[in-house]
């Protein structure tokens, strides 16, 4: 046999080896691999063609829409909800807009501090500090707690603060400091695509900073009657007619106002007038008797 032929034998011997090797891996050991390869490729064909109906999908959309409104609508019920990646700055603005009907003479400092990491979520921290009237410093408070975005109160610390004016009046503040809380999260778990600011404004409350016993007694700025030092002078049908140390006469009736209190009653009768001061804390009823010969005088008179 020549060298060609054989060579072609050998060729062909080769081809058949590995025919008959391929058979046996294909048809016989990978037998169930391919009918498995092929039971998937079956249900993806069948996916895919469902993947195009068009009704179908929509229905799906509607029913996840519906349900979304639900727990978005659950979410948007509840007093306080965590908004998702929050600013530093949203607090400062939230301050401001609670602040902007506050007194002139109430201040308002904002300092940012840390920011804390808990299991599912942060919060931003801060320190409010200054001084304000009481009420204005009541406000903030609650606006902070009342808060559709969950904010709280951490800690705080408080001291009265007294101030006289240019007249000489006094005013009673309030010196604090508040640190808080600012939360936040990273997803939308806890917050709602729709948020409604809850009621930030309360009713206004008793000053428990406000002396009860004041040293400080105003100036008489008005140039109202001073009772402590007047006189009666005469009761008219229109009135009480009076006069204090420096001459300077009054014609009051009952519920006007003099220096530290109000003129309360008018005795015709017994020819008295009663008046109530406020003394610095210290209530004090004054009464003012007109003269027997002041009184025999306006007989003689009338």
């Amino acid at each position: 046999m020549d060298r060609k032929l054989k060579n072609t034998v050998i060729l062909i011997a080769l081809l058949l080896l590995i025919i008959v090797v391929g058979s046996v891996l294909t048809f016989v050991m990978q037998e169930g691999d391919i009918d498995l390869k092929k039971k998937r490729i079956n249900e993806l064909n069948l996916n895919a063609l469902n993947a195009y109906n068009t009704v179908e999908l929509n229905e799906q959309l509607n029913t996840l829409k519906r349900r979304a409104a639900e727990l978005d609508s659950i979410l948007a019920l509840r007093k306080f909800n965590i908004p998702v990646n929050l600013s530093q700055a949203e607090f400062f603005n939230f301050i401001n807009k609670v602040s902007f009907g506050f007194a002139p003479e109430s201040n308002v400092n904002i300092e940012y501090k840390d920011i804390e990491q808990s299991k599912d979520y942060k919060y931003y921290k801060y320190r409010l500090f200054g001084t304000a009237f009481y009420n204005d410093v009541y406000t903030m408070i609650y606006a902070i707690e009342q808060s559709k975005e969950l904010k709280k109160v951490l800690s705080c610390s408080f001291d009265n603060f007294v101030q006289v004016n240019e007249e000489g009046i006094p005013q009673y503040f309030v010196t604090y400091n508040i640190e808080c809380a600012v939360y936040y999260s990273d997803n939308d778990r806890y917050a709602s695509s729709v948020s409604k600011e809850n009621r930030l404004t309360p009713n206004t409350i008793y000053d428990i900073f406000y002396p009860l016993i004041r040293n400080e007694i105003p100036p008489n700025i008005d140039a109202l009657l001073d009772v402590q030092s007047a006189q009666l002078l005469a009761l008219i049908p229109e009135g009480a007619f009076l006069v204090d140390s420096k001459g300077t006469t009054y014609l009051l009736w009952e519920g006007d106002k003099v220096y530290l209190g109000y003129l309360t009653e008018i005795d015709f009768n017994n020819n008295v007038v009663h008046f109530i001061l406020n003394k610095g804390g210290i209530i004090e009823k004054l009464t003012l008797t007109l003269d027997k010969k002041e009184k025999d005088v306006t007989k003689i008179k009338n």
